[in-house]
């Protein structure tokens, strides 16, 4: 076995130490967050939190999860991002599979209107008048079709397509009596699950995020009203209140002293940790997803 030089030694441990800080300084503003989340609110107050709460207490998560619109919101943004991510992933596929097909007479073209979209847009004013005009103003369906099919991902998955898919495949499926459907339900789409899984967790968190689509087209609805729409009031509300005098907004009369810094840390733990606990299941697919579909170009 060759015996390691110093010149080795000091590149391992340099290596290791720089990964180790990387690792600190990404883990610990999470941490933070978590700890002041954990901790009394008035005791926060003092300062001097690291990443350990000094009075361990849950009340911060309990008066946010009391609000009254708090379960609903959750079951309507659970709704949101399942049927959104299911149909803005499969309809992207779909699109990006045509686009791939190198007998589709207008493939460029379609490739270059998409990606002008990317640089384009018509601004907030003509996707409002649009919406009004389709009457989805006050429908779920608001969340779901404006942003079915996103350009960014088409291009991704199609890429992916052309770069890791051999056309041969589809060129048998169809000598064996295979149609367009059957082949890329059957054969493209297995195949490409990396970039599937990829782009799955791009659309869930975008989904699971959003906020402001609520606030322009749903406001009028409080049965419509999202999870993040609904911690957006709350911090809204709770900006508005001193610190030191800030009793809870959600029921007054029980006189609990909450502060905004402990509700706007709780907030951020409730909205983060079922993104945590997904991005483990795609993270194997994540870079060779991305990797592989980048390698090809249009």
């Amino acid at each position: 076995m060759k015996r390691r030089s110093v010149a080795d030694w000091t590149f391992e441990i340099a290596n290791h130490l720089i990964m180790l800080f990387v690792i600190v300084i990404t883990l610990y503003p999470f941490l933070h967050v978590l700890a002041l989340s954990l901790n009394d609110p008035m005791d926060t107050v003092r300062g001097g939190i690291s990443i350990f709460p000094r009075r361990f207490t849950l009340i911060n998560y309990r008066e946010t999860l009391n609000y009254q619109q708090i379960p609903w919101a959750t079951f309507i943004t659970i709704m949101r991002t399942g049927i959104g991510t299911f149909a803005g992933v499969l309809s992207s596929a779909i699109v990006a599979y045509v686009i791939s097909r190198k007998d589709f007479l207008f493939r460029k073209l379609v490739t270059v209107m998409f990606v002008a979209t990317m640089y384009v847009g018509g601004g907030l004013i003509p996707d409002f008048m649009l919406v009004r005009h389709l009457k989805l103003m006050n429908n779920f369906w608001v969340y779901i079709l404006p942003g079915l099919i996103s350009p960014f991902n088409v291009i991704v998955i199609r890429s992916y397509m052309d770069s890791s898919i051999p056309d041969e495949l589809g060129e048998s499926a169809m000598v064996d009596g295979a149609n367009d459907l059957i082949i890329f339900w059957k054969i493209v789409l297995p195949l490409c699950l990396p970039v599937i899984a990829v782009i799955c967790l791009f659309v869930a968190v975008g989904h699971w995020n959003s906020w402001f689509d609520t606030y322009l087209y749903c406001s009028g609805n409080p049965r419509l009203t999202t999870l993040q729409f609904e911690l957006q009031k709350i911090m809204t509300s709770a900006q508005t209140t001193s610190t030191v005098d800030y009793y809870s907004f959600l029921d007054p009369l029980r006189q609990i002293k909450v502060t905004p810094e402990s509700l706007r840390m709780a907030m951020t733990i409730i909205v983060t940790l079922p993104i945590l606990f997904v991005y483990p299941f795609v993270q194997k697919y994540f870079i060779h997803g991305l990797t592989i579909g980048a390698v090809k170009g249009s």
